[in-house]
């Protein structure tokens, strides 16, 4: 069963769901004062990851209530390499500031020297980055402005059986067309609109202490039209909707349930994210091998705050079906997929 959200407000007078779905706009109005709950327990986050098809450059400001946090991981996929840079604040408890639409508004976090800006006028979005020290010494800068919106995105409301008042509202925009510059100690790289591409993760909501997620994505070129797809599951109440979607020329075309196969390591104990993947859908319109180039591991444990993330950037082997019946072949996009722990 997959519940299309209707429009209206997001949160009712109690902090609760109205209704829990999906569409391809922002139907539902997020209002952050509705909230009922700590201001420890509401997360909200933009993460950018803008590729040429090799290199990925993934930008992420959020507010998880304890710590603010502004990342940047550069990712060279040939190479095999990641770099990453944090900068992290206490208890920004909501000041720092997240617009309530994707359609329009800014934000920007600055800690000590690093600062990330997303600009959003409602028809560019630029992205702006300055990280002293980010590699060998060298400051990393990057100048990305984001531009040709699909007419359709994934978005989601997903609530949690552990607790009413907890919600997810979250929205993935694949396949905006990216044209700017990043640079690093004098070694510059331009992304051309002709060949790059970003997708944003918009993230709000109220979440529970523990949990895991489970996310693909995917923005790239197909016989020179723009194809993608969003991938997820793992926690909240799914019954309503999934967040499994297929882009093709700008527009969506939904899947049901989707499960990732990661292989395990001798024994059996842990997972080897470093072998091949497989990812399916429970309808047979998707039948995908996921080949690894690196795992980019991260983790943290401060007691009360743990997160253990494998996101794993590869490439794309298979085929998908689109509503109409056209079989979409892969052969080796470059994307990511990920698996991702936290106690927040």
């Amino acid at each position: 069963m997959q519940t299309l959200l209707t429009e209206g407000d997001l949160l009712d007078e109690n902090g609760k769901l109205v209704q829990a779905g999906y569409a391809t706009s922002l139907v539902k109005k997020y209002d952050r004062s509705k909230i009922k709950a700590s201001k420890l327990r509401i997360k909200e986050w933009d993460y950018y990851a803008v590729t040429d098809g090799k290199i990925f450059l993934c930008l992420t400001i959020a507010d998880i209530g304890y710590i603010s946090m502004a990342s940047v991981n550069l990712v060279d996929t040939p190479a095999r390499e990641c770099t990453t840079g944090v900068a992290v604040g206490l208890l920004p408890l909501g000041k720092t500031g997240f617009p309530s639409s994707y359609e329009r508004g800014d934000v920007t976090l600055r800690v000590g020297k690093r600062k990330l800006s997303f600009v959003n006028d409602g028809i560019y979005r630029r992205l702006y980055c300055e990280f002293p020290k980010f590699k060998d010494g060298k400051t990393l800068v990057a100048d990305i402005t984001l531009s040709d919106p699909q007419k359709d995105n994934m978005v989601i409301a997903t609530p949690f059986k552990e607790k009413d008042t907890a919600f997810y509202y979250n929205a993935k925009l694949n396949c905006l067309t990216a044209s700017g510059y990043m640079e690093l100690g004098g070694a510059r790289l331009d992304f051309k609109p002709e060949s790059a591409l970003a997708v944003l993760d918009w993230g709000r909501g109220v979440w529970t202490y523990e949990n895991t997620w489970y996310w693909g994505s995917l923005s790239c070129y197909v016989d020179g039209v723009k194809f993608g797809f969003n991938l997820g599951y793992g926690f909240g109440d799914t019954s309503a909707a999934s967040e499994n979607m297929l882009f093709y020329d700008g527009t969506a075309h939904k899947l049901d349930n989707v499960k990732f196969e990661i292989p395990m390591v001798p024994g059996g104990k842990t997972e080897d994210f470093e072998e091949e993947w497989k990812i399916k859908d429970d309808k047979g319109r998707l039948d995908l091998v996921f080949r690894p180039d690196l795992d980019r591991k991260d983790g943290m444990s401060l007691g009360f705050l743990c997160t253990k993330q494998h996101q794993v950037f590869g490439g794309f082997y298979g085929t998908a079906v689109l509503d109409d019946g056209k079989e979409i072949t892969l052969n080796g996009q470059r994307g990511f997929a990920e698996k991702v722990y936290n106690k927040w």
